[in-house]
């Protein structure tokens, strides 16, 4: 990467490959598809108390564990996938987060057996459009919203579980729900003009 590039000024990021590469071409980025959606809302849920660099380095390892996250084969997963997942080195051991993803897996698939798609259900909160910030500081970045409020109490009555306002918040702008990149940084122009 271009060190000539301005970029958002999270701690860490500067210098480092990979997490550089995640801030130039996913974060901020309109997904719109229902099950990278839910990837990256169980992943968010492992972030919980942690950085996300540290799920970043561990996301391969994730998808491999958790079937590419399909979430048909991951609703399948009984005691013996769970007791592989504990004994996983490569991902974050937490039996609360690996039960969370794989209900969270039977949650998906009962919506879309209801007729609810995820994504439309996740983007119906901001009406189909990605919400855009004109922070010029990380300080003025807020850890949670109104917004990540009513989306967090919404899935949370589906069931879904570590998906609290701050986890919600920080997965929107994630999956570009919200364009968090701060205006001096390269991707905030790009990011917009993904917006339509």
């Amino acid at each position: 990467m271009s060190e000539s590039l301005i970029r958002c000024d999270w701690r860490g990021l500067s210098g480092d490959a990979l997490y550089e590469a995640y801030h130039d071409r996913e974060w901020g980025v309109p997904e719109r598809e229902s099950a990278a959606l839910w990837e990256k809302l169980v992943l968010d849920g492992f972030q919980a108390g942690l950085a996300w660099i540290t799920i970043l380095r561990k996301r391969e390892a994730f998808r491999e564990a958790f079937a590419g996250f399909d979430p048909e084969a991951v609703a399948r997963f009984g005691e013996a996938d769970r007791a592989r997942l504990l004994a996983n080195p490569g991902i974050v051991r937490s039996a609360a987060k690996i039960d969370a993803a794989v209900s969270g897996a039977r949650i998906f698939l009962d919506m879309r057996e209801a007729g609810v798609d995820f994504s439309d259900f996740l983007w119906s909160f901001t009406e189909g459009k990605p919400i855009q910030t004109w922070a010029e500081r990380l300080e003025d970045v807020p850890a949670e919203t109104p917004l990540s409020r009513e989306i967090s109490a919404a899935l949370r009555a589906k069931g879904f579980k570590f998906c609290g306002p701050v986890i919600v918040y920080a997965f929107m702008q994630a999956v570009g729900m919200v364009n968090d990149h701060l205006v001096s940084c390269h991707r905030h122009a790009a990011v917009l003009e993904m917006a339509g």
